[in-house]
Order: C-alpha cells, then sequence, then structure tokens
C-alpha cells in the first residue's frame, strides 16, 4: 500500500490552495481515533461524501466542521491513493469538577458560571473555554481591588479519555486604599468631599459602612454621590474630566486620582409645566420646592418630579414619563426649568387576585382591598392595600405585582402575592430567676381561625402563681361597615406570693363584650362592656392597702374575704401605621385605653394607659433599625365609701415591673415599690419593710433597641428571625404612699420614698425572636444596670408565644 499523503494538519496550512493535480475523487472516507463519538455523527459533520472530487478548500471546510462540533481537539486530514483518511483525537470527558482557595465566591456561583459556559461533568473539555473563564474570574478578583489573585484550570488525565477538571483559586488581599486625591476643586476642601464617598483612607474602626479596601462598583457609586452632592449644591455643569486609578509596584495599595471641573453655581429663574397636565397643573405647581432666586437642587428636583409622577398614577396614568428640561443662562448663572409630563394611556384595573393564601379565605384578603376592579389604578389605594394586608399580622412577605391585560393597553390586573405566617399559636413558657427558680405557661390561639380572618383562643395556663381559662373570640368584620365584634369569658386562680408580689390569693372570673369601629386607615375605636368578680384571701393588712380595705369593709367577711363584684366601661384608640404586622421595621403603633368601672360598683377605680412603639430605619434596606418603645399608666379610685372613706385603686389592679414584656433582666413583677407593715402602738407609728413587692398605681416604662440583621442567618431566615441589642428603663410607683423616713425599725435596705418616680430600674441585653412553626420564640439576656435592694435578677428568659 501507498505511504499515506498528509493533505492538512492544521487550519492554516488548510486554508492555502494547491494546484489541480492535488485533487482526488473520493471513492472512500475513513475516520480514525474515535472513542465516544459515533461514527455516524462524525460523517455527517464532514462536508464531503464519497464521488465527490475535492481540493484544498473542501479539506479546510473538514476541519472547521470536524472542529465546530466541540467532539475534537485535533484533526488531521490524509490521503491514502483515493480513500480521504480523517484522523481526530476527541476532546476529554470532563469526569469531576471542584474548586480550591475561593472564599470570595461562592462554589454554587462559580458552577453555575461553568454551567453557562458548557463546562460540565459529562461534556466534551474545551480548553479555550477555560481560558477564557481564567480571565472571567480574574477580571472579578481585579473589580473588587485583589490585583494580586490568580485563577488557574488544572486538567488532570484519567482514563477512557476523561480529565479532571480544577479550579485553584490564589485571591491574595484586597488593595487598600492609600489616597485620595482631586484636583480642580476650589469651592470645597478635600475633607469635604471625601466625606461623601463610601471608599476612604485610614477608617475608624467604628465607622461600619466605610471600607478602605479599593472595588470598582464602589468607587462608581462614590463618583455618582459626589455628582448629586454638586447637584444639590447648585453646581449644575458639575463633571469629573479623568479618574485615574493607580496601583503600587507590590499591588496591595491603590491611589485614586479624580480631576474635577466645579462649574458655577445656577439659581432657579422660574419653574414651568408642560405637556399633558391631565388639569392639575395648580396642584403640581404647589409642589414646587424652590422660590425665585433659590440655589438649584439637584434632590429637589428628583423629589418634584416624583411627587408628580405619584400624583398622575393616583388619578389613573400608571406609567408617565416625567422629566426636567434645563435652559441656562450662562451670563447671569441662572436656569429656567421646564418640567414636562407625559401622561400615557390612563389604566384601568381589570381583575385582583392572590396567591400564595393557602389557609386564608379570599374574601379575607379582599375586604382589606382600596383598590377596586373597574376602576382606574390609583396607586395610593395599591400601596394601602398592601399595608392594610401586613397589618393583619397573618403574613410574613406581601407584595404586589402590576400585569398588563395581553391585547390592550389601558388594562391591568394586580396579583397579590403573600407568603402565610403561622398565624396560630402554641403558647409555651419557661423562665429563670436567681430567686424565682423555672416557671411555665402553656396556651393556644389562632389569629386567623380557619382562614376566616377571626381570632379564637382557648388559653389555659398554669404555672407556679396562677391558673388561668380564658375563651375569646372576635370578628373584625362583623358588618359591612368595618364593625367588629368580639368577646371572652375567663377564669382565673392567682396565688400573689409565687409570683414575686406580697401575699394573697385572688379567685376571679367575668366576661366582656367589645365593638370596635374604625375611623379611617390608620385609626381604630373600641368600646367595651365587662364584668368581674374578685374573691381575695390570705389578706395582710400592709400600709399601702389599709386605707383600701377601710372602704372595703361593707364587702369582708367574717372569715377574711373580700369579695366584690364589678362592671366596668373601656374606650380604647388605636392608630397602627407600621408598614406591616410581622417584624415591623419602619412606622409606628398607639394605643390608649381608659377603663373605669361604673357607679354602684364594689370597687369605683378608672385606669388609663398609653403605649407606643416607634420604628426608626436607619438604612435604605431596612437591616437596621431603631425601635423607641413607651408606656404610661395610672389609676386611682373615685368617691367614696358608703362610711364616708375615700375610694382607692384596688391593689389587685397595680402595675408592675420586672419580667420580659416590661423590664427584661429583672424577675417577673419584683421591681418596684415593697410592702411595709406598721408595727408600731396607737398613732405611734413603727414600718418594717420586706422585699415583698406590691406594685403602684403609676408606672412609665421606655426601652430603646437596635435591630440588626442576624448573624449566619440566611436571606430567607432574615424574614423570619430578629436580632437587637437593648437598653430598658421602669418606673413603678404609689401616688398615695406617704413616706416617714424616721419610723423604720428593720427591713430599711428596701425602703425608700415609693411615691417618687424618680426611682427607676434599668438594664441592658440581647435578644433573640424566632417565627418558628409553633409560634413565635424568644431568648433574651439581661443584665441590670441600675436596681434596689429586693430586686430579683432574672439573667436568661426562654419564652414561646409572646413577642415583646
Amino acid at each position: 500500500m501507498a505511504i499515506k499523503q498528509l493533505l492538512l494538519a492544521t487550519l492554516l496550512v488548510a486554508s492555502s490552495t494547491v494546484s489541480s493535480a492535488e485533487q482526488f475523487t473520493v471513492k472512500d472516507i475513513k475516520v480514525e481515533g474515535l472513542q465516544r463519538v459515533a461514527l455516524g455523527a462524525a460523517l455527517l459533520r464532514i462536508p464531503v461524501r464519497v464521488g465527490d472530487n475535492i481540493d484544498q478548500q473542501d479539506v479546510s471546510d473538514i476541519i472547521k466542521a470536524l472542529y465546530s462540533s466541540g467532539n475534537f481537539e485535533n484533526v488531521k486530514v490524509l490521503r491514502d491513493e483515493d480513500v480521504l483518511v480523517v484522523q481526530v483525537k476527541e476532546r476529554p470527558t470532563v469526569a469531576n469538577v471542584s474548586f480550591s482557595g475561593n472564599s470570595a465566591i461562592k462554589d454554587e456561583q462559580l458552577q453555575q458560571n461553568l454551567d453557562a459556559s458548557g463546562v460540565r461533568v459529562g461534556e466534551a473539555l474545551d480548553r479555550t473555554a477555560l481560558s477564557q473563564i481564567e480571565k472571567g474570574l480574574e477580571d472579578f478578583y481585579y473589580s473588587v481591588g485583589k490585583y494580586n489573585a490568580t485563577v488557574q484550570a488544572v486538567v488532570t488525565p484519567l482514563p477512557r479519555n476523561r480529565a479532571d477538571l480544577k479550579f485553584v483559586f490564589s485571591e491574595g488581599v484586597s488593595a487598600k486604599i492609600q489616597q485620595i486625591n482631586f484636583i480642580g476643586n476650589e469651592v470645597f476642601e478635600d475633607e469635604e468631599l471625601v466625606s461623601r464617598f463610601d471608599l476612604n483612607v485610614d477608617v475608624s474602626w467604628w465607622n461600619f459602612l466605610a471600607d478602605d479596601k479599593y472595588q470598582k462598583q464602589v468607587l462608581a457609586a462614590d463618583l455618582e454621590a459626589l455628582q448629586s452632592f454638586y447637584l444639590n449644591q447648585g453646581y449644575l455643569k458639575f463633571k469629573v474630566d479623568a479618574t485615574q486609578v493607580a496601583i503600587s509596584p507590590d499591588k496591595k495599595g491603590v491611589y485614586i486620582t479624580l480631576n474635577l471641573d466645579e462649574g458655577k453655581p445656577y439659581t432657579i429663574e422660574n419653574v414651568r409645566f408642560k405637556g399633558e397636565l391631565i388639569g392639575k397643573e395648580s396642584e403640581f405647581e404647589k409642589m414646587v420646592p424652590f422660590e425665585d432666586g433659590d440655589l438649584y437642587n439637584g434632590a429637589l428636583v428628583t423629589g418634584l418630579e416624583e411627587n408628580v409622577k405619584k400624583t398622575m398614577g393616583e388619578a389613573g396614568y400608571a406609567y408617565p414619563n416625567v422629566f426636567t428640561q434645563p435652559e441656562f443662562d450662562d451670563e447671569n448663572q441662572t436656569v429656567n426649568l421646564t418640567i414636562n409630563v407625559e401622561a400615557g394611556n390612563r389604566i384601568y384595573v381589570r381583575d385582583i387576585r392572590f396567591t400564595g393564601n393557602n389557609s386564608t379565605k379570599d374574601e379575607v384578603l379582599r375586604r382589606e382591598m382600596r383598590q377596586m376592579e373597574g376602576s382606574w389604578l390609583n396607586s395610593k389605594a395599591i400601596e394601602t392595600s398592601k399595608s392594610r394586608l401586613n397589618r393583619l399580622g397573618f403574613f410574613e412577605t406581601v407584595n404586589v405585582q402590576t400585569v398588563r391585560v395581553p391585547g390592550t393597553d389601558d388594562q391591568v390586573d394586580l396579583v397579590y402575592s403573600v407568603k402565610e405566617a403561622n398565624s396560630g399559636s402554641i403558647n409555651f413558657g419557661v423562665g429563670y430567676g436567681t430567686e424565682s427558680g423555672i416557671s411555665f405557661q402553656v396556651g393556644l390561639q389562632q389569629d386567623n381561625f380557619a382562614g376566616t380572618g377571626n381570632r379564637v383562643g382557648i388559653n389555659a395556663m398554669t404555672n407556679d402563681y396562677q391558673k388561668n381559662v380564658t375563651l375569646e373570640y372576635r370578628d373584625p368584620y362583623w358588618n359591612l361597615d368595618g364593625v367588629s365584634m368580639g368577646g371572652k369569658v375567663f377564669y382565673n386562680e392567682f396565688e400573689a406570693s409565687e409570683a414575686g408580689i406580697v401575699d394573697y390569693t385572688n379567685e376571679s372570673y367575668g366576661g366582656s363584650l367589645t365593638w370596635g369601629f374604625p375611623f379611617d386607615e390608620l385609626n381604630f375605636f373600641e368600646i367595651g362592656l365587662g364584668y368581674t368578680h374578685n374573691t381575695i384571701s390570705n389578706l395582710d393588712s400592709y400600709v399601702q392597702i389599709e386605707q383600701f380595705l377601710k372602704a372595703q369593709e361593707a364587702n369582708i367577711s367574717s372569715s377574711g374575704e373580700l369579695n366584690v363584684d364589678d362592671f366596668d366601661i373601656t374606650l380604647t384608640w388605636t392608630r397602627n401605621n407600621l408598614n406591616r404586622g410581622y417584624f415591623p421595621t419602619a412606622g409606628n403603633h398607639q394605643r390608649a385605653s381608659y377603663k373605669a368601672t361604673v357607679p354602684g360598683s364594689d370597687v369605683q377605680y378608672f385606669k388609663a394607659q398609653y403605649d407606643v412603639r416607634q420604628y426608626f430605619p436607619l438604612t435604605k434596606k431596612h437591616e437596621f433599625t431603631l425601635l423607641l418603645r413607651g408606656r404610661l399608666g395610672y389609676g386611682n379610685g373615685y368617691g367614696t365609701s358608703d362610711d364616708g372613706n375615700d375610694n382607692l385603686f384596688p391593689f389587685y389592679e397595680n402595675y408592675y415591673a420586672g419580667g420580659f414584656t416590661t423590664l427584661r433582666g429583672f424577675g417577673s413583677n419584683t421591681a418596684g415599690p415593697k410592702a411595709v407593715y406598721d408595727e408600731g402602738v396607737g398613732n405611734n407609728p413603727n414600718y418594717a419593710a420586706t422585699d415583698d413587692s406590691v406594685g403602684g398605681n403609676a408606672v412609665a416604662l421606655a426601652s430603646i433597641e437596635l435591630i440588626v440583621p442576624t448573624p449566619f442567618a440566611s436571606d430567607e431566615m432574615q424574614s423570619q428571625v430578629r436580632t437587637s441589642v437593648f437598653f430598658d428603663m421602669a418606673s413603678v410607683w404609689d401616688t398615695e404612699f406617704n413616706y416617714l423616713e424616721d419610723n423604720i425599725s428593720y427591713g430599711d435596705q428596701y425602703y425608700y420614698d415609693y411615691s417618687d418616680p424618680t426611682n427607676y430600674r434599668s438594664s441592658y441585653g440581647l435578644a433573640l425572636q424566632w417565627m418558628s412553626p409553633m409560634g413565635p420564640l424568644v431568648f433574651s439576656v439581661a443584665k441590670p444596670v441600675e436596681k434596689y435592694e429586693g430586686d430579683d435578677e432574672e439573667f436568661f428568659t426562654f419564652t414561646i408565644g409572646r413577642t415583646f
């Protein structure tokens, strides 16, 4: 057989011309070197058939076609007389992909990048693609200031034409900013300009928002912030002429130089509106934040545009185009602003749909809607509806999407997507105190019973000092006007001495009915009628309740039991402006209540209380939020008893401090006035103080809490877990207490002026809340700062079913 003639070894040679003598007619085609690729698949790729007369161009086309299949890394075309011989070397198959040394990029992100490039287990290995991937990854590291970073793809051959692919990373360290220089700034000093940057030099340890490591994306954002700063000062023609980033020889330092052209400040000469103003020109003009002659401010102009868009959106123009066109008078350094308004089509809502409400009925969500189907789209009504769904407390998240109706240009559908929270809870609590020991409580409540939005509670609580059974029901939409109705019945046994309170036993039962009336979207009023029977025994006649017991002599039995029947009226105002009912991050919640027993009740008293929570988001995405809370409460008796004694506030209604819901770090009910006994004779008092808490008829609570991202929690878990650091303060006092400093025989360490509200307690600590499948789990650790003798400390508290 004649020696095979090499027609082509590389694509470069294949592109050259040959003489007609080298042309021949193919009588057979052989493909050598195939392992994984089927012969038929290879022949289909070859653009030559038996009987064809081929030349050098045909050979070049054969090699191009086989290379383009992605299955071969080497192709040779030879001639054996009239037989065309194609020798191939297949690309190895990727058997395994691994990564080493990468910390800035997660394995999952790398694998997604490789999948997009076609590099995955089972596929042919393309070495050209590996080079592009290496370069792309190194470019990423350069963009975040890691100029020493290298990425190398290591290919290890394996039997049966397979290969092990491993990416080896050497990330190095991020280059630190050594200096930021400004050239051309005459109006503002370097220190003023660099203070606008997130990138900085010599960052202090406490300035956690700044960074001294160079990142290309952060620098771009800083330049935008610099541009905004100058625009807000009236410099409309400010620009950055050049940005120079120099790297030190060791690639560990970066020097940034910015060439600035500040221009001149411009004042506003006139602002006018132009275009489709839909009859709201006068309303738009009232929004203008400038007077003639005011300095131009870019942020105010942007705000004006957003306000115009908002007003257009409330009138049904969902997609307006609003832009500002400046006209400069460079000689006088003034500018005329023309706000151009393109209204577009007026949009109507065809349908409102809900998704994700697997348990909650559609009607419960639909009755919160302020945007109606068939009417024009109102952006304010849409957001109000979203807020109302959030405040229900049934959902972890609420999102709304506007979907255009196919085939129309003036209709949309609204889709509210909700993620249901666990609106029911099994309440189980465990607490530990240095003196109170371990306590338990248990209960069951469903705030969204059977998806109807109605609240049903069957709470049976038992612990060392209390046994309680409560049945409650509330229908938030008793009628179509949004009037709510609810009621409850209860039975309670309370052993005060086990709760850190001076000894008495109270067996009570009763019930109430409550009606609620919405005033507007934020304000809600309630009126309630109630009845309570109290049987109080084991009474100690200590100083603070002597006058109360004198007024109640007619209701004290021969065995020393106090039996009273009270009928009361309760008025409540609630204002809820929280952004959501489930872990809010913005807005406020206020509640004021007034309760008074009706004349003729055995105990005539009133009780008023005001609670407020205010959330201040500290960052744009609300990762950091400041929470301020407060409570003020006061109660007293009114009128006189049948024997002429003044009615006083009943001791069993007293306010207390201490415990998770009032003052963390202190044992439940133990932070406040203590029982004082008079052991004197006749009109000569001789007081003995104890460490038994008695509470008071007035209370003031305050707390400041910084809500922070939960460490090590995933993005999904961040919406279910809340971590905070806090500082609590509380004061409980008795306005009727008569302080006699010199008449104390023993227990003086517990004795002070209980009528003085400045005798406060305080603590600090850390809290963690988790919305678990069985209800809220709350953990807290706290340490008292200001405390008094007789106060119990409670360092750790664990509770299921309550949030603070």
